[in-house]
């Protein structure tokens, strides 16, 4: 059976901790700030810890050697 590929995209988003969960960056950070709430803008800074179901999926189909 052949090696299964990391998908490229998928390792440019998101990284795994040490206990095996996956961390990714907020959404809507890019462009148009000045529309955004500043409670919003604070909260999407930084990393966060992905939902532990499309984790599952990430981490599956994705990253197979993460």
């Amino acid at each position: 059976m052949p090696k299964m590929k990391t998908r490229s995209g998928a390792k440019k988003r998101f990284r795994l901790t040490g206990s095996g969960k996956v961390r990714h960056s907020a959404a809507g950070m890019r462009h148009g700030m000045s529309k955004r709430s500043q409670k919003m803008k604070r909260k999407a800074r930084g990393t966060h810890i992905m939902n532990p179901s499309d984790a599952k999926i990430v981490k599956r189909h994705f990253l197979p050697y993460a």
